[in-house]
């Protein structure tokens, strides 16, 4: 054996033991492989870089932008939400739901588009349910893969395998040929799942994602802090004495003990059919103008007061929740004072928390208890927690201030859920159009996920672009791209070529099942670290070589490396699919060998039987 060989493989073995160890981040272990790669003189760096440029990793990336419109607008609650009602909120029923689903859709679709599309989803039920998302995550990437082998065009390596007897002259194999095979495969996977999956997988998500996705929405702050039957709306009639003055000027605080929260106005920009509605934070400067609507904080009977002065008319005597303080624009969130504070002891009239921060207080929470009217003579204490209301952008902007108040929660995620509020059916059909352009290959499946992306961005799903790259798992995209080049290392010191060799005269006395068990191992163990095209690649035309030098049918053969490539589960850099769910199901590298390699080894006795039962030798 060349050294070259040797040394490879040895990278290779250690890198798999950090990856299963899981005592450092699997994207940096994959970085270190490729940098010993490199190092050793085994690939240049030009093939190390390769892997970044691969349509795959750039396809990973697109998807996770893709999911997260879906996710972001809403669309993945309300699928959710009809899936968990034909469930009846029965966990076991909607795994089996979701893998039949995924499965299906994978006979005739990219496994990686199908779980995309799925992911969010699954992610909102999960939260709904209150239970973790790594119960139905792994079960949903592995029925992806499982149900890629029911047709002909369910995954690459069917076609590879169906184009090389092409090659050597044999009959292709037909678009359901597969399906005979393909659905003992993917009903043993289900029952496998069903049974061992509870044992198997793990109980609880430690996700940071799904921490910040759960987070206490602005509408529910509002509730904790019992303001909903002080909140009222009141609209500015034709000739009141308010029109036209600003509210420095009315001084409404001090002499009414009234917050005004935020200004509705209709712009004259619009038709006079369909004006246009806007909102805007009502600070000292806004200037009032008549059929103005103003959202008040206080009593009832300040309120009375106020409208009776100044002409107003009260349009809601209390808001029925608190989702009018939240839209696109504006919103709420909870700020705690910080032990070095300069706000301690002073009075938010004196510290001047809106001209500051351009932010309304309305409640502050000592301790459990509420103060909600006349708020400006109260003295602020360390442990104070604050109600702000205002625009987002200077939420945001509150949240970066370390020295006085520390921001509860991701201000930034609730302000791009706000801002993507009612474009679920925009998302849904940028998502069909995708799935469209994948399915009938009308552009390359990468190009089709970029488009996608794109007009999530633009048409408003994803807040701006940093939302689009905030929502991108970096860990998962740098641990493909950097583990892809070891396909090129295997095939450069002919790793791949010297395991089908000793195959072949290792096994070949045995008869055709040996040599055929020895090609699904070996191209199952392969596909674990190379992609599942590459794999079949590699081993179809040798698997070819073999049948024709021991004089059997290549049938079964090439349908052992077809399925075997595609039953990739023990390792997360295994497929696309493991690597998304990877980070959203807060799994580890050992997760997927726990489950993985005991699914693996019963289909691979279950195939042994199944193959040579529909394609004899």
């Amino acid at each position: 054996m060349e050294p070259e060989l040797i040394l490879t493989f040895t990278i290779l073995a250690v890198t798999t033991v950090f990856f299963m160890i899981g005592n450092i981040r699997s994207d940096l272990v994959a970085l270190l492989s490729l940098l010993t790669l490199v190092l050793t003189g085994i690939i240049s760096t030009q093939d190390a870089l390769n892997g970044f440029s691969n349509s795959v990793v750039i396809m990973i990336a697109g998807l996770f932008i893709v999911g997260g419109g879906i996710f972001r607008t809403g669309l993945a609650n309300q699928a959710g939400q009809l899936l968990m009602k034909a469930s009846r909120n029965s966990e076991l029923r909607l795994l089996i739901m979701l893998m039949i689903i995924v499965g299906v859709l994978s006979g005739f679709m990219s496994n990686t588009g199908t779980v995309a599309l799925l992911l969010p989803v699954v992610v909102s039920l999960a939260m709904s349910m209150k239970t973790s998302p790594a119960k139905f995550l792994i079960p949903l990437a592995f029925a992806s893969s499982l149900g890629g082998v029911l047709t002909l065009i369910g995954t690459p390596p069917n076609l590879i395998v169906s184009q090389t007897l092409a090659d050597y002259g044999y009959e292709r194999l037909s678009f359901f040929d597969f399906t005979p095979i393909g659905l003992v495969a993917f009903v043993t996977g289900i029952i496998f799942l069903v049974v061992f999956g509870p044992i198997l997988l793990p109980k609880e998500n430690a996700n940071k994602r799904e921490r910040r996705e759960g987070t206490v929405s602005p509408s529910e702050m509002a509730r904790n802090y019992q303001i909903s039957d002080k909140l009222y709306t009141v609209r500015v009639l034709q000739g009141s004495s308010m029109a036209e003055r600003n509210l420095a000027d009315l001084r409404i605080p001090a002499e009414f003990q009234l917050c005004v929260l935020k200004i509705e106005r209709k712009s004259k920009e619009g038709t006079k059919f369909l004006p246009v509605t806007f909102q805007e934070m009502a600070g000292p400067n806004s200037i009032i103008h008549e059929q103005d609507v103003l959202y008040l904080q206080g009593d009832q009977d300040n309120i009375d007061k106020i409208c009776k002065k100044y002409g107003l008319k009260l349009t809601e005597r209390q808001w029925t929740d608190a989702e009018k303080l939240v839209s696109r624009e504006l919103g709420i969130a909870e700020v705690l004072l910080t032990p070095q504070s300069s706000l301690i002891n002073a009075t938010i009239e004196k510290v001047a928390f809106r001209e500051k921060y351009n932010l309304n207080i309305i409640g502050i929470n000592r301790k459990g208890n509420y103060f909600l009217k006349n708020m400006s003579n109260v003295k602020l204490r360390f442990g104070d927690a604050l109600l702000v209301q205002g625009a987002w952008s200077d939420i945001e902007l509150l949240a970066k201030e370390t020295q006085d108040v520390v921001v509860v929660g991701q201000p930034q995620e609730q302000a791009s859920m706000a801002a993507a509020s009612g474009k679920a059916p925009i998302a849904g059909a940028i998502m069909l159009m995708m799935l469209i352009l994948m399915t009938f290959e009308i552009v390359p499946a990468v190009t089709a996920v970029i488009i996608a992306a794109v007009l999530m961005v633009i048409t408003g799903c994803l807040r701006n672009m940093d939302d689009a790259y905030g929502r991108i798992n970096w860990e998962s995209v740098i641990l493909i791209a950097a583990m892809l080049p070891m396909a090129t290392a295997l095939e450069n010191t002919g790793g791949v070529q010297f395991l089908a060799d000793g195959l072949i005269s290792l096994l070949g006395g045995y008869g055709p099942l040996a040599v055929m068990a020895g090609f699904y191992l070996a191209t199952m163990f392969f596909s674990q670290f190379i992609s599942n095209t590459a794999t079949a690649v590699l081993f179809a035309p040798i698997a070819v070589t073999a049948a024709v030098n021991m004089g059997v049918s290549p049938y079964p053969l090439l349908l052992a490396v077809s399925i075997a490539a595609s039953m990739a589960f023990a390792t997360p850099v295994a497929s696309p699919t493991n690597a998304l769910v990877m980070t959203a199901g807060g799994y580890k590298f050992s997760d997927f060998v726990r489950i993985g390699v005991p699914l693996q080894l019963i289909l691979f006795i279950v195939m042994l039987f199944s193959i040579p039962f529909f394609f004899p030798f």
